[in-house]
């Protein structure tokens, strides 16, 4: 059971059950069992658009990749309710003008049929950029970004509305390791103007979707972009925090102090790339994260055993504070990012301790399930996590979210 640190996250609800003839489901025993968090448990899931959509050129994978995918998705799925897809320019359209949207709307719909919310990642970034962009003017290449934004956000309108506008933009100006078209733009145009131009056209082409900016650089200078922007009136929904701990957790005392900061702006927190290794710590004196490069990064016993606690400790932090709405831990399985023992499950698919221990508190401690009964007038007043759930009498079934938008709601039971 959990502590009151998590009241916040619950609802009552008086629910007035109807038998499926539409009288009152007087007296009756029934089962009330949460099917899917309201809070955003989850990881990337870039593999997804080979396993439903093969290779880009249309070729199918091989049986046994098929059947290891499938795998790996399924205890993806069994555990988590949110997956982040890839929608960097280089990789989604690489030659302009032919977008991989047969494989991306695929895998968008696949979670979507599984009750798995899709967020895509990211609209605008500096790095992962199109090469193509490199072709035209500085007036052009924003142009065809923002077509761009318009494009996708208004294409997968339903199917993925939740997105990563622009990502890293207080590196994004003085980005020095190669030349690309966006730090070109950004130079140009500043910060907050390029922010409040990407963040104006992702709204107007969706004005329903969850609009996140999101960045590693937690210091001041990404506090002094977010007050900026949202003075310019950019209409940023939610505050993206990375936290990539390749070399060794953040701690406690730092997660505190990141929440403490950046809550103060009032938007929810999403924590967009959680990574925490089960392996050799990085170097303390690389400075950035993919300048490290080794033959062969393990996984061990001992580096598991920390990873479990470790993401544990952060998660219940995490899930214990008010404004954090989503946590997604980076790497499904290991060996993926830089090729760090980072994921949640290893190589060969295999369960490791991380994953138990989220699977005890996500689908276990924050987890609703409860066997009560109706009074003489049908009803149940009942107390739970936020999300969705199905109750069940021996006349039928019904389905309903508790969100705490409403505190009496009237169910019919179905056959």
């Amino acid at each position: 059971m959990s502590d009151g640190k998590y009241e916040h996250r619950k609802s009552r609800l008086t629910v007035i059950l109807s038998n499926p003839d539409g009288s009152p489901a007087v007296n009756q025993p029934v089962s009330i069992d949460q099917t899917r968090h309201q809070f955003l448990f989850g990881t990337s899931c870039f593999e997804l658009e080979e396993l439903v959509g093969g290779n880009r050129d249309g070729t199918p994978i091989s049986p046994r990749r098929k059947e290891f995918l499938q795998d790996r998705m399924e205890k993806i799925t069994a555990l988590l309710n949110y997956a982040t897809l890839p929608f960097y320019l280089g990789r989604y359209e690489p030659e302009e003008g032919n977008p991989d949207k047969r494989r991306m709307m695929s895998a968008a719909k696949w979670l979507k049929d599984r009750n798995v919310l899709s967020k895509g990642h990211p609209l605008c970034w500096h790095t992962m950029c199109a090469n193509w962009l490199m072709n035209y003017s500085n007036e052009d290449i924003l142009r065809r970004q923002l077509e761009r934004i318009d494009r996708d956000v208004a294409t997968y309108k339903g199917d993925v509305d939740i997105w990563d506008v622009i990502n890293e933009v207080v590196i994004m100006p003085i980005f020095d390791k190669y030349d690309n078209a966006i730090t070109r733009i950004c130079k140009e145009l500043g910060r907050a103007s390029i922010v409040r131009e990407v963040f104006n056209s992702a709204r107007k082409a969706n004005p329903g979707a969850t609009l996140v900016i999101n960045d590693f650089n937690v210091s001041a200078n990404y506090e002094i972009l977010i007050d900026g922007c949202l003075q310019s009136g950019a209409p940023i929904d939610v505050i993206g925090i990375q936290s990539h701990q390749h070399q060794g957790y953040w701690g406690l005392e730092k997660i505190n102090e990141v929440l403490e900061r950046f809550s103060h702006f009032g938007k929810p927190l999403h924590f967009t790339e959680n990574t925490i290794i089960s392996g050799d710590i990085m170097p303390s004196h690389i400075t950035d994260l993919n300048d490290w490069q080794v033959p062969e990064w393990p996984s061990t016993p001992e580096g598991e055993d920390r990873q479990a606690r470790e993401t544990l400790e952060m998660y219940e932090a995490l899930f214990a504070h008010p404004s954090v709405e989503a946590i997604t831990f980076w790497d499904p399985a290991d060996g993926m990012w830089l090729g760090a023992p980072a994921g949640i499950i290893r190589k060969d698919n295999s369960i490791k301790p991380v994953y138990e221990a989220l699977m005890e508190k996500i689908k276990g401690d924050w987890w609703t399930r409860a066997s009560l009964a109706t009074n003489e007038a049908g009803e149940i007043d009942f107390c739970g996590f936020r999300g969705d759930y199905r109750i069940r009498s021996s006349n039928g079934t019904a389905n309903f979210t508790l969100s705490g938008k409403d505190a009496v709601l009237n169910l019919t039971l179905s056959k």
